[in-house]
């Protein structure tokens, strides 16, 4: 029947999935680096009227909307396109979207997913400043560019003077220089110094000098908006995102020298391991086609978009896209991923009239994307002909369950556990974009850009209840 195959290709990506079976999610376990795992535990325990919550803290309450979708899987009747009324959607947004909190331009695309018709717009090709919802943007151009399988490379290689090792960075926003990643898999410090050390002891050598190569990046080390605590110098050799304590995300003051920090603890595990470091690290460059005497790998490319989207993290955001510029022959700068990001994005077949990507984050205002380019890419990871860009909607957070969207729809919405949507916010931008299991059981893809709101809190609400409406609309 076309609705079960239609769900049956969604499942996975969407998150009304995780009411489809206790059984089936308990056998998935975890997700990349260990991501939604919590989500998955409580789905388990749901019952078939939505179940209980089971955690302590005021976590949201089961999603009251699950069983429609559920019903309409069990329907024997088949959906046809433009079975859910876009009149009537029409009519249930554009009063929302007329509320004053979302500021004084606001558009919007919402898209079905399976056949690309459009339920609903309202200036879906005026370009506007996206905020963070440009990382759609970013994970979709890496992936197109790379595959989800795609592995950076941290290696140690041979130095052009005698004694010399050098450390070379290729961008890895996933490097750690702690014993356990606290992300899980992905490139190790600590892996890449034991390698080292039983390579150079196998050829006689305990002492060394070191030196590290960063010149992978050109340009600008530092993001046009300056120093902040959303995001680290940029470089291609840092380990743990220049974050000086344990956080994993969020906004923290970072190193002003992560590419020597790195080198200085690369010397210390080196020096724990039996290998004399004969002096302070240096910036040296790797001689070309040195052979490696020791690599260590990034987390594949499909889980660093997986935790750049739930975490909206800007140091894995501005690496991928200078990952993108690489892959295309664009230098590894602003300029060359914006170059990178825009031709790849066209290749898709998506409208880039109007849009610029200044930068991977959307840290930067003179970022501009339409409505429409969102749904544009969002409907594009959901075709299962390109299932190299599936990690685009698994890695968007869940409302009321997970990264920027945890706190949002929550409780007894009817958008919890069913919107899954990447959030962003400047001061005065506020947008979101991202997917819903409609009541119909279409996968539907929408996306809202709002400038000049008055007060960022008050329009990321409206923002949620113009989600929330979608997901509650036939």
């Amino acid at each position: 029947m076309p609705l079960v195959k239609t769900w049956q290709l969604i499942a996975g990506s969407a998150v009304a999935g995780l009411a489809l079976s206790a059984a089936a999610v308990a056998a998935a376990g975890p997700w990349d680096s260990g991501q939604r795992k919590a989500e998955r535990d409580r789905a388990a325990s749901w019952s078939l009227t939505g179940g209980a919550d089971h955690a302590a803290g005021g976590l949201p309450q089961p999603a009251p909307s699950a069983p429609w979708v559920l019903s309409a899987i069990g329907s024997d009747t088949p959906r046809k396109a433009g079975a859910s009324s876009s009149g009537g959607l029409a009519a249930a947004l554009e009063p929302l979207l007329a509320d004053p909190a979302l500021g004084t331009s606001r558009t919007a695309s919402v898209v079905d997913a399976a056949t690309g018709e459009v339920l609903y717009e309202s200036g879906s090709r005026d370009a506007m400043t996206p905020a963070s919802t440009v990382k759609i943007a970013t994970a979709s151009a890496a992936l197109a560019a790379l595959g989800p399988e795609y592995r950076i490379r941290t290696t140690v290689v041979r130095g052009a003077d005698p004694g010399q090792v050098v450390l070379v960075g290729g961008g890895d926003p996933s490097l750690t220089a702690k014993k356990k990643s606290p992300a899980g898999s992905g490139g190790s410090l600590v892996a890449l110094a034991a390698d080292t050390a039983q390579a150079l002891k196998a050829a006689g050598t305990d002492s060394v000098a070191l030196g590290y190569d960063d010149s992978l990046y050109t340009g600008p080390a530092r993001h046009p908006i300056g120093k902040n605590d959303n995001l680290a110098p940029l470089t291609a050799l840092m380990a743990d995102e220049g974050r000086p304590d344990d956080s994993g995300s969020g906004p923290v003051e970072r190193s002003t020298d992560p590419a020597g920090d790195t080198a200085r603890a690369f010397a210390a595990l080196l020096k724990e391991r039996g290998i004399k470091v004969t002096a302070d690290p240096a910036r040296a460059k790797a001689p070309g086609g040195a052979q490696p005497l020791a690599t260590t790998l990034s987390t594949p490319l499909g889980g660093l978009v997986e935790r750049m989207l739930t975490n909206s993290d800007n140091d894995i955001a501005e690496a991928l896209a200078r990952q993108t510029a690489l892959a295309s022959g664009q230098p590894a700068s602003f300029e060359g991923a914006e170059k990178a990001v825009t031709d790849k994005l066209a290749s898709l077949g998506v409208d880039t009239a109007g849009t610029r990507f200044a930068d991977g984050s959307g840290l930067n205002r003179a970022d501009k994307v339409t409505s429409g380019l969102l749904t544009g890419l969002l409907v594009r990871a959901a075709d299962p002909r390109r299932p190299e860009l599936r990690p685009v909607l698994t890695g968007l957070p869940v409302a009321g369950f997970t990264g920027t969207l945890r706190t949002r729809n929550a409780g007894a919405s009817q958008a919890a556990g069913l919107v899954r949507a990447k959030t962003g916010t400047l001061t005065g931008v506020n947008s979101l974009a991202g997917t819903v299991v409609a009541p119909s059981g279409r996968l539907v893809a929408f996306a809202f850009l709002s400038e000049n709101g008055p007060d960022g809190p008050t329009a990321e609400r409206g923002l949620d209840k113009l989600a929330a409406t979608v997901a509650a609309t036939p």
